[in-house]
């Protein structure tokens, strides 16, 4: 049974990206947590001071443990969120890398025509250093976000429900 950690780049509870891991969660067979990004900016006094913050050590241990992560992006001025920038900073701090092989995938949902594309390939650049297993496809970019969920949450489109079905799929194949 393969376990999946959840990010999502917003901190707002009802977050289109959070609704779109959501939805990922219910058609994964396997187990699934949501990760939490609340937490101190990075400062390189604070961590010398007091070493990680606990919500930070958290992190890092929740995708140590994960079988497979997805991370879901907002897009905001035309990047990835600076609470989910903040996250990685933190994470890679410390001893070890726990994103070192680990299959991670990213999905996002944006007003925009897009569907945060953009957002997408500067998160998967800034991934790069940690050497995750980045899995690529297939692409679920979730356009026009406001119309894109019901009032329970679930997707409307049939496509992009499939299309995430397929990336779910693929990221916790093994």
């Amino acid at each position: 049974m393969t376990h999946l950690l959840l990010i999502c780049g917003a901190l707002r509870r009802d977050s289109f990206n959070r609704k779109l891991l959501n939805v990922a969660a219910g058609l994964h067979s396997g187990t699934s947590e949501h990760a939490d990004l609340n937490m101190p900016l990075y400062d390189g006094d604070l961590e010398a001071a007091s070493g990680l913050p606990e919500a930070a050590q958290k992190l890092k241990d929740q995708i140590a443990a994960a079988d497979a992560v997805l991370i879901a992006t907002p897009e905001y001025n035309q990047s990835f969120s600076g609470v989910l920038k903040n996250a990685l900073d933190w994470a890679s701090r410390g001893e070890g890398n726990p994103w070192a092989e680990k299959p991670v995938a990213i999905v996002s949902a944006a007003a925009g025509r897009t569907g945060g594309a953009r957002a997408q390939y500067a998160l998967r650049l800034a991934m790069t250093p940690f050497q995750p297993r980045l899995i690529t496809g297939p692409e679920v970019l979730v356009a026009s976000a406001f119309e894109a969920f019901d009032e329970a949450g679930a997707l409307k489109n049939e496509r992009y429900l499939k299309g995430l079905q397929a990336l779910v799929e693929t990221l916790t194949a093994g």
